[in-house]
This record gives structure tokens, sequence and C-alpha cells, in this order.
């Protein structure tokens, strides 16, 4: 009964104390796309992703309803670092749902402008004053809602007259920097943080250490959803781990349901799942990492197999370049790529449950073939043209000047003048499972099967690789069709041998596939990128870092005169490979297993068909 009553209580005061308008609220997901396509078209930095803050203490005075109820205590607040755009989950700030909306995208206009700050840092007040009146100045038809937005935050501020002297003249500063941006030279001073300014960026963002990461730790090749609870940003630090063995435990049994600020994790020895969801309601996590010597410990690290039951390497690697978006510079020889070649293919059949579809995509790809036909007003050939002739005897004789060209005419194959690479992804990601029965590099395999069948009935120049890695030093390229092989059981043997392994350097990879291409001597070439999420590998080629230096292979592979164009059954895709392919440069499959169907017939698309 006393617990009954207590949640009662608990639940009546939050409610009371909580001035949010439910009823009014916008969240983030709905946003994101308008807010991305704001942030950009406004200049902002395309390779920012758009994510959700974190809430963090704003040290500011809080009601007496707030303060029994404990609450208030925390805000979520915009701001941006190199590689996120961080906003409110939900905004619930105002009482009608257009003014919620319209804080979204001032937010984001915000930021766009915020690029030209980056390396020129101001106090809070300043920045935030210089970066309104410039998003003011060079969008006026942003003014009438700033004006709007701006009322209502007014309307929400305290008064003046309510504070203490100091507060007070702080308070009258930032309405004053609403009111008037740049009006306001700096913020008096006061023994408490000021009310939280939601029209403005946040004045001290969570710092950029992350939590748990290093170049040893797993990279997460799950490819799993994400809430936007568990994307939020936190202060992370490193802290030295406690000895759990060095006398008596204090145990205090009411800490047995609650955590602390500190937690002792130990990343590199546990792998026990906590299903409790205390960590997501912290601003800061400490991670601390053992530094005792364990005897026997199993560590998944994706250690590289022995040569003797790994795939035949061919050669000794080639050395590829590297982007570092940081420094803006192409790192030279900075990776090595590994040619791969399957130990022990056994030739094959194509499997029983392809072979009904392999068959009507052979017969669409057949008919699609143009045949033999006769080429007239040719300079040679192998037999006269007599309409050709004709004319040029008319004109001859009738006195007009005439030159003798193109009165032959060939019977010649007019095939099409195309080169296609098609380089696939098998990194561990590849594992998880698409339904019941298959698992995503199953339906890779299939798609391979199925395009190169079709690819094979219609004559085109092709060629098949895949890819993974570990780490900048091994990039493995596997070979499944050159462009001088036919397809035949060998080939179908390498592709039944693919299997997913390691992570997903992409930058190398399309190099490499690039420098292929371009050795073929075809008027159109097409790199297609198969791929099931975004770049990512053990060390620092992690979110922005991957996400650049892929965008400048694929600039490369552009100016080498490729066309690169990206098939994906990442469901989060449209978040990263606009900035990577650019509009209308990829597609995302909706359904992973009717990949192998939908990919011969996107190819037939793409080249004229």
């Amino acid at each position: 009964m006393e617990e009954f009553v207590g949640k009662l209580w608990h639940k009546l005061i939050s409610r009371a104390a909580d001035q949010s308008h439910a009823q009014a609220a916008v969240s983030l997901n709905e946003m994101r796309t308008a807010v991305g396509i704001l942030f950009r078209a406004l200049g902002g930095d395309g390779g920012l992703r758009v994510e959700t803050a974190t809430a963090t203490e704003h040290g500011a005075r809080r009601r007496w309803l707030q303060r029994i109820a404990g609450s208030g205590t925390a805000v979520e607040l915009a701001w941006r670092d190199g590689e996120t755009l961080r906003l409110p989950a939900q905004v619930a700030l105002f009482p009608e749902r257009g003014l919620n909306r319209d804080l979204y995208l001032w937010l984001a206009a915000l930021a766009a402008s915020a690029d030209d700050e980056q390396n020129l840092p101001r106090p809070w007040l300043a920045r935030n004053q210089v970066l309104t009146k410039r998003v003011l100045k060079r969008y006026p038809g942003l003014q009438s809602r700033y004006a709007r937005l701006c009322a209502a935050q007014l309307a929400l501020r305290p008064t003046p007259d309510t504070l203490k002297p100091d507060e007070a003249a702080q308070e009258q500063a930032i309405q004053q920097a609403l009111r008037d941006p740049g009006s306001v030279v700096t913020l008096p001073p006061a023994r408490r943080a000021p009310q939280p300014v939601y029209l403005w960026l946040h004045p001290s963002p969570p710092g950029q250490t992350a939590v748990g990461g290093s170049d040893d730790d797993d990279a997460d090749e799950s490819g799993g959803k994400t809430s936007d609870e568990e994307t939020r940003k936190r202060h992370g630090e490193r802290v030295d781990a406690t000895e759990r063995e060095a006398g008596l435990i204090a145990l205090r049994m009411e800490n047995l349901l609650t955590w602390g600020e500190f937690v002792n994790v130990n990343r590199a020895t546990e792998e026990d799942e906590d299903g409790s969801s205390a960590p997501l309601e912290m601003e800061t996590l400490s991670i601390t990492r053992n530094k005792r010597t364990v005897a026997s410990r199993l560590r998944f690290d994706l250690d590289l197999p022995s040569s003797e039951y790994d795939d035949h390497a061919l050669g000794d690697g080639i050395l590829l370049p590297e982007w570092d978006y940081r420094q803006r510079a192409l790192l030279k020889d900075y990776c090595l790529l590994q040619p791969m070649l399957a130990r022990d293919v056994v030739p094959l059949e194509l499997p029983p449950h392809l072979r009904r579809t392999a068959q009507h995509l052979r017969r669409q790809f057949e008919a699609l073939t143009q045949n033999r036909t006769w080429l007239r007003a040719q300079p040679d050939g192998s037999e006269m043209d007599l309409s050709a002739w004709l004319e040029f005897a008319v004109a001859r004789h009738s006195g007009h000047p005439i030159r003798e060209q193109g009165l032959y005419r060939d019977f010649r194959n007019n095939q099409r003048d195309l080169a296609c690479l098609l380089l696939a992804d098998l990194s561990l990601s590849t594992d998880a499972a698409v339904n019941n029965e298959q698992k995503i590099i199953d339906v890779i395999r299939d798609s391979l099967f199925l395009f190169a069948e079709a690819l094979s009935a219609v004559g085109d120049r092709f060629a098949m690789y895949g890819f993974s890695s570990r780490k900048r030093e091994h990039v493995r390229f596997h070979t499944l069709k050159d462009f001088d092989e036919p397809y035949d059981g060998a080939i179908r043997g390498r592709i039944q041998a693919i299997r997913p392994g390691y992570y997903t350097r992409m930058g190398a990879a399309l190099r490499q596939a690039s420098r292929l291409l371009g050795r073929q001597p075809a008027g159109r070439q097409l790199l297609l990128l198969l791929t099931d999420g975004k770049p990512n590998d053990l060390d620092h080629y992690e979110g922005r870092y991957g996400i650049e230096d892929t965008r400048q292979a694929l600039h490369e592979a552009r100016e080498a005169g490729h066309y690169p164009f990206c098939v994906t059954i990442d469901q989060h895709a449209g978040d990263y490979l606009p900035h990577l392919f650019g509009p209308g440069n990829y597609v995302v499959i909706r359904r992973p297993d009717e990949l192998p169907r939908q990919l011969p017939l996107l190819y037939a698309r793409l080249t004229g068909n």
C-alpha cells in the first residue's frame, strides 16, 4: 500500500510540475527528413548526420513544484560537432504544433550557419547572436518565423522583477539579445546559470570522448536499428578500475537497485548484456578498463585465419591511398589491399532453387539482345550499298559537288559499348538473418548467381568482386569473376564459396574496383556497389571518417569516367547515401529477399535496355 501511494504521489506531482504540451508535441523522427534537407540546402555540412541530443544539466533556478518532483534539472538543447547535428528527441515547448515544428527548422538553419564559426570560438551569448543575425540576413523569409518563435520563447521566460538582482540583469540581457540580436555584448555575471534558451545552440555541448571506444574495440556490424534514446550523445570519461579483491566490501542494501555516476564496466573481458535502462538515463558514463592479466579468456577480435585455411593471396598486396577529411589530404600508400581467390573451389551447376528464375531472366535478356543488322552508308563493307550509290550517281550527274563516301554496307553485330563491375560487401554484418531460412550472405550469393546468368545471356562484359577488411593493413579483395573469364561452373563455385567476415573499408575497395574498370575499352563503365550498411572498420575508419573517404573514392571514380551506383538493403541508407552517391544514384531494397530478382532488372534499367 505504501509503495502504491508513493507511485501515485510521484505521478501526480510530476504531472503538475511538467510544463510541456504533449498534445502539440513534434518528434525528431517526424522532422528528420525536413531538417536534413533544410540544413544542407542552407549550406550545412552534407556529411553530418541528424541525431538525438542528450539532456544536460542547466543549473538554472527551478520552480518549487519541480524541486518537489525532482524534475527539470536537465534539458535537451541543439548542438553540433564534426560528425553530427544533435537536436531534441521531441519538442513540446509551445502549445501550438506549428511552433514546435518551426523550432526544429530554425535550429537547423542556425546550425547550418555555424560552419563559419567552427574555428572562431566566441562566448555563448555573442556566438548565438552572431548566428541569428547571419541567418536572418541571408534568409529574410525566416524573419517572420523567428519573430513568432521569439515571442513564444519570451512568454515562457521568467519576469526579471521576480528574480534576484544579479539574475534579473542576466535575464534582461538574454531577452534583449533575443529581441534584437547583436545588441548585447556580454552576459552579466550571476550566482546561477540562466534559464535555457531553446532558440539558441547549446552553451557547452557534451564532450567528444567516445564512451567505450578505442582502436581495438569491436566495431558494431549488427546492422540493427537503434532508437533515439540509444543514439544520444553522452559525456564519457576513463577512470581507473577498482580493486574488487582488496579488503572488505561495505554493502548498502538501498543501492542494489540503483545506478551511481560510476559504472565499473570491464569492456575488455565482460560480454554480459545488461537489460537495465539506467545507463540511458545517465548524462556521464565512466568506463574503466581492467589492467589485470587474464590467463585465459575468449575475445571476439576477428583474428585472421592461418594461411593454411585462408583463401589464396594473389601477390604481395596493392598499396592504395586513403582520404583524411580532417587534414583534407590524400594519404599516399596508406592501405594495403590483398587480392584473394577462393581455395579448393569445386565447379558447380546453378543451385536448383534459382534455375526457374534464371531461365526467365535469360529469356528476358536474350530478347533484349540486338540481332545482327545491315549497317548502311559505311566507308567500307562486304558489298555495295545500292541506295547510297544511286544517290551519289544522281547528284554527280546533276552537277552537284559531292564526295564519294559511304557507298558500302556491312552485316555486323550491333553490340553495346559498356562494361560493368559488381562489387559486393562481404563484411560480418552479412551474417545477419533475413528470415527464418536465409541470411544476408545467402541473399547476396543468390543475387550474384542471377546477375551473372542475366549478363552472360545479354553478352555484356562484366566482372564481380567481393571485399571485407580488418584495419588498413588488410583489405581483402575477393576475385569472383574477372572481365576476361567466361561465366562457367568454376565461377559459380567461387560465388558459392563466399562467406561473411571482418569489416567494411569501402574506400580502398572502390579505388581498386575503379582501377580494374578503367582498364576496359568500353565507352560506358558502370561500377555497381552491393552493400548492407555504411563503411566501418576496427580502427578510426568509423562515422564521418569512413563516410568521407568513401565519398572521395566515388569522386575519383567519376573523375575517371565511371558511373557509380549503389544497391543497398540498409533501411537507414537515406541518412548517408545521398551524401555519398548523390540523389538518384542509389536504390534501397526494402525487402532483402527480393534482391536476387531485382538486381538484374535494375541493371537492365541502368544500361538502357
